[in-house]
């Protein structure tokens, strides 16, 4: 049986986020993954947020994706478009980057940390005790971890093994998202109607095209068919214009949906298996790598026994209510977005987001940047996010970021030089303070 400190079900973003974090952190991982090759059928999501930039620009891999992508503005809210330009950010933008982009360069990333992937297999089922967790695969296999990670989607096989609650509201609404070939030229663009919004677009130059359209009635459990897109398409254009050779076809709803815990002792879960929400703003990609990072660090501390088990308490207690106001924000907009309610409320919602004041608000909610984790009493900026400042040394001038890039504590001494002895923590801490002068 092989072990590992930590393994982690799934190898989506999510997991390879966290699998990157452990990695940089020294913890022995592995990932299982029930994808044969690390190539993505489909595009999936669009895009990233600002604050996913940041940290991955905290990992110094920011570049990779920004590479391959295209800056704009992509926040926005009940399609009220946000502009961040002015946020005080090094990328006071979005990330144009279809998943299958995204993760394609996450994967690379994680070859270069020497991660291994169990490829093609399922965790089917665990057993855990004091001292930790037996892991068993689909293809017989068992592996052996101090720490289970279900980084598995919304169907999570670990949170449903744990038996950890997953309460929610059942969906309303349903949409077919795929890319096909078309025999018929067809209408080009985005039209909505009484039952939601509709949209034929051209992919690229290969001739596919990507089709979303809503369902007039919820759709049926189980994977979509070309036929379920047939009828969709005919009962809002009167014609398929001979849909065939799908890449892919998919199927979301807005169900939501939030666990009950985010660990039941050695098991823990993050990004879609954690949550469940309408894909309104683009958020939940971003949410799960974000859910990845607040983890990995505390994991690694604790599995390394330099911080007692009760750390791992705080991932929930910081995460669970982002998690909770993305959801809330997903259902508000879901609620606005319905064609067969009365324009008013969107109407006024809109006026109000050419406000200042509200549209910094709730787009630095949308972009991840208004982040404030609750650590009690103290300084007006204790739980925000670091600033990438720019930062002067005795090594010289310094972006912040760049001394995150081992994913290890930094202590900033903004006092006197030699101020601070932080012998205690040299093992395990970097100190950066003021240039001593002569």
């Amino acid at each position: 049986m092989n072990e590992y400190a930590v393994v982690i079900a799934g190898g989506g973003p999510t997991g390879m986020m966290l699998a990157g974090e452990l990695a940089l952190a020294g913890v022995d991982i592995a990932i299982v993954e029930r994808r044969d090759s690390t190539e993505l059928v489909g595009s999936r999501a669009g895009g990233l947020h600002a604050r996913t930039i940041e940290v991955l620009d905290q990992r110094g891999i920011a570049e990779r994706f920004l590479a391959q992508g295209q800056a704009m503005q992509v926040t926005g809210f009940a399609l009220v478009p946000l502009d961040i330009s002015d946020f005080p950010t090094r990328h006071n933008y979005g990330l144009a980057l279809w998943q299958k982009h995204f993760e394609r360069i996450l994967s690379g990333w994680i070859e270069e940390l020497a991660i291994p992937v169990h490829r093609g297999r399922d965790v089917m089922g665990f057993a855990q005790g004091d001292s930790g967790v037996d892991v068993e695969l689909s293809n017989g296999q068992s592996l052996r971890a101090q720490y289970l990670i279900g980084c598995d989607g919304g169907g999570s096989r670990v949170r449903k093994a744990a038996g950890i609650a997953f309460p929610g509201w059942d969906p309303t609404i349903s949409h077919l998202i795929a890319e096909v070939q078309l025999a018929e030229e067809p209408e080009w663009g985005m039209r909505h109607d009484a039952v939601g919004p509709h949209s034929l677009s051209k992919l690229d130059d290969s001739g596919l095209v990507r089709v979303l359209v809503t369902e007039r009635q919820l759709g049926r459990a189980g994977e979509p068919t070309v036929g379920d897109l047939s009828a969709a398409l005919i009962a809002v254009y009167g014609t398929d214009c001979g849909v065939h050779s799908p890449v892919w076809i998919s199927r979301f709803m807005d169900a939501t949906r939030h666990a009950a815990a985010y660990r039941d002792r050695r098991i823990l879960l993050a990004g879609d298996a954690a949550h469940v929400h309408y894909p309104a703003g683009g958020q939940g990609l971003n949410l799960g790598v974000q859910d990845a990072v607040n983890l990995g660090w505390k994991l690694a501390q604790v599995v390394k026994g330099t911080s007692a088990e009760n750390l791992l308490d705080s991932y929930q207690a910081e995460r669970y209510p982002v998690a909770a106001r993305v959801l809330r924000n997903t259902l508000a907009q879901v609620a606005l977005r319905r064609q067969d309610e009365p324009k008013a409320a969107r109407e006024v919602v809109s006026e109000l987001l050419k406000m200042d004041e509200p549209r910094r608000r709730i787009a630095a909610e949308m972009c991840g940047l208004g982040i404030h984790y609750d650590l009690g009493e103290g300084h007006p900026l204790l739980g925000r996010r670091m600033p990438d400042l720019d930062l002067v040394t005795a090594e010289g001038t310094l972006r912040a970021f760049t001394l995150l890039y081992r994913a290890r504590p930094v202590f900033l001494n903004f006092g006197e030089p030699n101020s601070f002895d932080i012998t205690p923590w040299a093992d395990r801490a970097r100190w950066f303070g003021p240039p001593v002068v002569a």
